[in-house]
């Protein structure tokens, strides 16, 4: 293939980021859900984006609408190489009433409609519509190229689920060749795929589709006083009704090492959230970081090397099956299947177990804390433990049923007040 055979050329990348997550609790307090840190240094949306840009897309937008300014002031310091000489754009996309003084941006669709113009502007062929907050590595050319030869309306990325899981998801209904005959939302009982009755193909929240049909459809759908203005429950349900929707497979364009099985997941609990950021301590984990060939750019602060101090007994300063960022200062503490981002800094004779500690925490003397996330900024109290009595942390601190314990800062407070 050559390099201006590339659909990735003519396509744009539409990043849906207005979501709040909900789901996330505390961690969305002050943050959208794709501006949630991820993996020792990275943002959750850094992932769509590289993708996109791994891909050779160069001309993408970002629609935000909750509590934005994280996402926006990351993808500014962080995403500011693209050169509008060289025909590159990365446009963010407030909710800014720009069809009118009092409507924000009703569903995901709609986000695209109220910024018709500025797609235009683009002068490109297809759109992939995609979300801002999963993790995994795909490339998008893959799929385009599938569109264009299918002739589909709108071709969906679907992952492959076991049927009992796919409950969970806008499930797909597809024939031999493909083609979507039906779009099931969380059914009961999911279809089962062509080549394997036990698996289903779920809705990964990706679409591609040409800009002229799009664009004439969006339109209608802004007239239709029933519509939801939704992407999944409006217009992937039309196309396939009235049109021609068809399946890829994220197998098909899941970047990964030879043998490595697929990665894609919605770290959309606190559970999720902290079980995903561990498995990158893992001695293979799934999801390879390192991987040069298909790097996910992020903001890179400018700090010093990780350090580790104090060599005695009980108060030495090490990490063991951990990932440790740079900036962080690890003072006779013991780290243990855990993972610091940027700037943490601890004290001696703390314990840090299978924990998610995000940037610019302390860690005071003497705290043990096991199975937690603990939110940005957040000062550790000396001699705090938590993890060990989950009936005693849920009087300060959120524990999920699976037993992971979210820390933030104004929980330290309340348990500061009572002590």
């Amino acid at each position: 293939m050559t390099q201006t055979s590339r659909l990735s050329q003519r396509t744009m990348a539409f990043v849906l980021a207005g979501g709040r997550g909900s789901r996330l609790q505390e961690l969305t307090d002050r943050r959208v859900k794709p501006a949630v840190f991820f993996g020792g240094k990275t943002r959750i949306i850094d992932f769509a984006l590289s993708n996109a840009l791994n891909s050779g897309i160069r001309k993408m937008a970002i629609a935000t609408q909750y509590k934005a300014h994280s996402l926006i002031r990351h993808c500014q310091r962080g995403w500011n190489f693209f050169r509008a000489e060289r025909n590159e754009f990365l446009d963010i996309l407030p909710a800014s009433q720009r069809v009118s003084e009092n409507m924000w941006y009703r569903g995901t669709a709609d986000a695209v409609t109220q910024n018709i113009d500025i797609v235009d502007s683009y002068g490109i062929d297809y759109v992939i519509i995609l979300a801002g907050d999963h993790i995994y590595k795909m490339d998008y050319e893959v799929m385009l190229r599938q569109h264009v030869e299918s002739a589909a309306d709108v071709t969906v990325g679907c992952l492959t689920v076991p049927r009992e899981e796919a409950s969970a998801f806008g499930v797909m209904a597809v024939d031999a060749q493909s083609t979507i005959t039906s779009f099931l939302e969380k059914p009961a009982d999911p279809p089962g795929t062509p080549e394997d009755p036990d698996k289903a193909l779920a809705s990964m929240g990706i679409y591609v589709f040409n800009w002229k049909f799009l664009r004439e459809l969006l339109l209608s759908d802004a007239e239709d006083p029933n519509s939801s203005h939704d992407f999944g429950h409006d217009m992937i349900p039309e196309i396939v009704k009235n049109g021609k929707a068809v399946a890829h497979r994220f197998d098909d364009s899941c970047v990964r090492a030879e043998g490595a099985p697929s990665y894609w997941r919605d770290v959309g609990t606190v559970d999720a959230f902290w079980e995903a950021n561990i498995d990158l301590t893992d001695f293979t984990p799934e999801l390879d970081l390192w991987d040069t060939q298909w790097p996910i750019w992020t903001y890179s602060e400018s700090v010093p090397p990780a350090k580790f101090i104090h060599d005695e007994k009980d108060r030495r300063g090490m990490a063991i099956s951990s990932m440790v960022s740079g900036g962080c200062i690890i003072s006779g503490t013991e780290v243990r299947n855990s993972l610091l981002f940027t700037n943490v800094h601890t004290n001696s004779f703390a314990v840090l177990d299978q924990s998610v500690v995000l940037p610019h925490v302390v860690v005071n003397r003497s705290a043990r804390l096991r199975k937690c996330v603990i939110d940005r900024g957040v000062e550790i109290p000396a001699g705090l433990i938590v993890g060990e009595d989950p009936t005693d942390d849920a009087k300060f601190f959120r524990v999920t049923d699976k037993g992971t314990t979210l820390i933030t800062a104004d929980m330290i407070d309340k348990w500061t007040a009572a002590q």
